[in-house]
């Protein structure tokens, strides 16, 4: 039995060892996504595979490292796993992600047992997929790059050579590519290190009941605010633009959420089957979104572990688009990104006060590639872009932040991909009228142009389904992707792979958050500072609001005002 002190102190080492982990990787990878948007999910976990101390990155990495690792032990045996050895996985059906979200994962051994796993996963850039860069129109898992179900790249301590001459012979960028995977070594041997220091100071054994007891304070938190949640069934549907291949079909993703006293169920039946492109997700990455939003609900002010998701279950149907099974292709991942927001969308039927409407519902990824006229090598450099948020009951969305999938990452900074690649970034900022109206607003968003002689890649799938609104507010504008705009070559597109030629455009439009509440009963005042900010324009807090703004000075026409919103 670990004294609660103790108990603490083990804790708090075990997270410090996931935030070293975390700093180690930054330091030493050749990624801008990793060390700049911090694309990653590190992880120590015990020796069933189940987390018990992580570093923020993207938040379904680390859920979705708990289900590869148990997908690894179940295949290769822990009996199989030494001293030394470092794994790596990316077979999507048991890694929870595509082929470039490796998991690398390292066996943790003290008193010559093992004790648990040091996990770190994130995105590489190339390993013989199809196209460089982002796959958009895969149609079986043999397009999608190269598979490890767990090969070692270490052995007892030491490099195999075989599998780095595989990856470096059958990579477009192999420097870049091992030397971010020679980081997320780097990051696991760190925890290892780290966890054994534990186990030698406060012995084994200590250890080892430290962490069943974590997971099980994590389970009894969960639990605690499970009982606080009211009870029902709720069901909820949306769509994503297409799948890259099929591009007209609208993608159906169903979720049916069940509270009951013991029990949060998210159920995925109904959601689109044969899905042809690579929009399906792995289950892992279905049951690790499922996750995010739960923890959100129950515990959010407490770090991750894997008691924390004991009262979640998780319906999937096998074949459909959210449960993929071999060969179904899995590369574009953005249905993982955007189902989140389908469970909120049913549960804010039964809990309207405690759920926000929808956000602009995409991540809004640009990745740029091609030859550098500098250097004369090849490079890619991508960046994620912040969305509006939805308005609550308690007030206004946020303006401006990373969707709600990756709460831990950032966007890349204008200059590192000026320095790194040949874009110039002619505007950075926010649209007016883009949020969703309504007592409380939601937040507004930021465009995002460049040029390039290059190509670029758009990694946007939620343009036709505008942001829902909630308790009488009203549909936000949905993100979009502008080619050459303000020009006779203007072309709207979505999730495309686009070739540019040296001068052309590629404006990045992210969408705003929904509205909560009629727009008629937002304060004026609070209209004419969204007017003085630049979030909403005279005419639309005349048309959407009911408000009369005058200009020289900025004021409320308070008559006039009143007779435009007691005519309505």
């Amino acid at each position: 039995m670990t004294d609660a002190i103790t108990l603490e102190v083990i804790r708090h080492a075990l997270l410090a060892t996931a935030e070293e982990m975390a700093r180690n990787l930054c330091r030493t990878a050749y990624n801008t996504v990793v060390y700049e948007i911090h694309d990653y999910g590190i992880g120590v976990h015990d020796a069933n595979g189940d987390v018990v101390a992580d570093a923020p990155g993207i938040a379904i990495f680390t859920r979705g490292n708990d289900h590869g690792i148990h997908r690894a032990i179940e295949h290769l045996g822990a009996d199989n796993m030494a001293p030394g050895d470092v794994f790596l996985l990316n077979y999507p059906y048991w890694s929870s992600a595509h082929t470039l979200d490796t998991l690398v994962f390292a066996p943790i051994h003290a008193d010559g047992q093992l004790i648990g796993f040091a996990s770190c996963r994130i995105h590489v850039l190339d390993l013989k997929q199809k196209n460089p860069g982002y796959v958009l129109d895969s149609t079986d898992m043999y397009q999608e790059g190269m598979f490890f179900p767990g090969s070692r790249l270490y052995r007892a301590g030491e490099p195999n050579q075989e599998i780095f001459d595989i990856i470096r012979f059958n990579s477009r960028m192999p420097e870049r590519t091992i030397g971010d995977l020679q980081a997320q070594v780097s990051a696991c041997v760190t925890g290892v290190r780290r966890t054994q220091e534990l186990a030698a100071k406060h012995g084994t054994g200590h250890l080892v009941a430290a962490m069943r007891s974590i997971n099980d304070h994590g389970e009894r938190l969960a639990r605690l605010a499970l009982a606080r949640l009211p009870r029902g069934t709720w069901s909820a549907t949306d769509i994503v633009d297409s799948d890259g291949v099929d591009t007209e079909r609208e993608i159906l993703l169903k979720a049916t959420v069940t509270i009951t006293e013991d029990e949060f169920v998210v159920d995925w039946t109904g959601s689109e089957r044969d899905v042809r492109g690579p929009i399906n997700l792995p289950v892992g990455q279905t049951i690790a979104l499922s996750s995010l939003v739960f923890k959100a609900l129950t515990t959010p002010d407490t770090p991750v572990v894997a008691g924390n998701f004991a009262p979640l279950r998780v319906i999937t149907d096998p074949g459909s688009v959210m449960h993929a099974v071999p060969p179904m292709p899995t590369f574009t991942l953005w249905t993982g990104l955007l189902a989140g927001e389908v469970i909120l969308k049913a549960l804010a039927q039964g809990m309207p006060e405690s759920i926000p409407a929808c956000s602009g519902g995409d991540v809004s990824s640009m990745m740029g590639l091609g030859t550098s006229p500098r250097t004369g090598q090849p490079w890619l450099e991508a960046t994620n872009e912040a969305v509006g948020f939805g308005g609550h009951a308690g007030g206004d969305g946020e303006d401006g932040i990373m969707h709600m999938s990756e709460p831990g990452c950032r966007n890349n900074p204008v200059e590192v991909l000026e320095q790194k690649s040949p874009m110039f970034i002619e505007r950075y900022g926010y649209v007016p009228d883009t949020a969703g109206p309504g007592r409380h607003r939601g937040g507004v968003q930021r465009v995002y142009r460049f040029t390039a002689p290059s190509t670029g890649i758009a990694l946007v799938y939620r343009t036709k389904s505008a942001p829902w609104p909630i308790a009488g507010g009203e549909p936000a504008t949905p993100a979009r992707i502008v080619l050459n705009p303000g020009t006779d070559r203007e072309v709207v597109t979505r999730g495309s792979y686009n070739a540019l030629e040296a001068g052309d455009v590629l404006a990045n439009v992210t969408g705003g958050g929904g509205g909560y509440g009629p727009a008629s009963a937002r304060e004026p005042a609070k209209v004419l500072e969204d007017v003085i900010d630049g979030f909403v324009s005279v005419e639309a807090a005349r048309s959407a609001y009911g408000v009369v703004i005058t200009e020289g000075p900025w004021a409320v026409d308070e008559p006039a005002t009143a007779r435009l919103r007691g005519a309505r």
